[in-house]
């Protein structure tokens, strides 16, 4: 008899469908969009269950606590960690190697930071640039202006490679109220991409609640938690 099912695994293959329909709707291929499931607070056998499943990226936003889960599964083969919270310049040298991207660079003293560590351990990091579409003085991320001089520079670091952009919109109960912002971070990855001669090809936007509209305007990682996961852990 074949075992049924776990809830969180059910819910990864929902957001899949909905991904692929989406993408889909947009004309795309599915296969461009890349499901990074965010881990952050769940242990790693929430993780093991789902990489068993075949989800390989997964989103960490604590340093410590992804780092100890990392460790605690080094026997599962082809997994992604993907960095996605704010990143401190004194932690630069704890990412450096341990993640396949980094989504949060918002600073040049931090791209300075990790593109040292990179080139001290002979290695390129990937690297998306966060930016902050709202303004909004509680969230991480540059503006439009700095975020396009910032991508200069980053270009021009060795220890880095800049894939591309990554948003995170303005709370709203309306999924359709984020779409603005997806379309503003598609066209301003495209206007950069053109002028600095450079594929960028990540867009990294939508999470749980406009994920499905992140996807219709672009996005190629979409930043899934509560809807695989469920809600997270209260603090103990």
């Amino acid at each position: 008899m074949q075992a049924r099912e776990s809830e969180p695994v059910t819910r990864l293959l929902a957001v899949r469908e909905e991904i692929a329909q989406a993408a889909r709707r947009a004309g795309r291929d599915p296969g461009d969009v890349r499901l990074v499931a965010v881990s952050k607070t769940h242990d790693a056998e929430a993780v093991r269950e789902l990489a068993q499943a075949g989800q390989r990226d997964f989103g960490e936003s604590y340093m410590q606590e992804a780092l100890a889960k990392q460790a605690a599964l080094r026997d599962v083969e082809g997994l992604r960690w993907h960095f996605i919270g704010g990143l401190q310049t004194n932690k630069a040298r704890f990412v450096v190697g341990a993640f396949h991207l980094v989504h949060s660079v918002d600073s040049l003293k931090l791209a300075q930071a990790l593109h040292k560590r990179a080139v001290a351990a002979q290695t390129v990091q990937n690297v998306l640039v966060q930016v902050n579409l709202a303004g909004e003085a509680q969230k991480r991320g540059t503006g439009v202006c700095a975020a396009e001089d910032l991508a200069r520079e980053v270009v021009g670091l060795a220890g880095l490679r800049l894939s591309g952009l990554m948003v995170m919109p303005p709370f709203a109960d309306d999924p359709e109220a984020s779409r603005p912002f997806f379309r503003a971070l598609r066209e301003l990855r495209d206007s950069l991409s053109k002028e600095l001669g450079v594929p960028l090809p990540e867009l990294s936007m939508g999470m749980t609640g406009d994920f499905v509209q992140a996807v219709e305007e672009g996005a190629t990682l979409v930043r899934v938690g509560t809807r695989i996961f469920g809600e997270r852990p209260a603090p103990a």
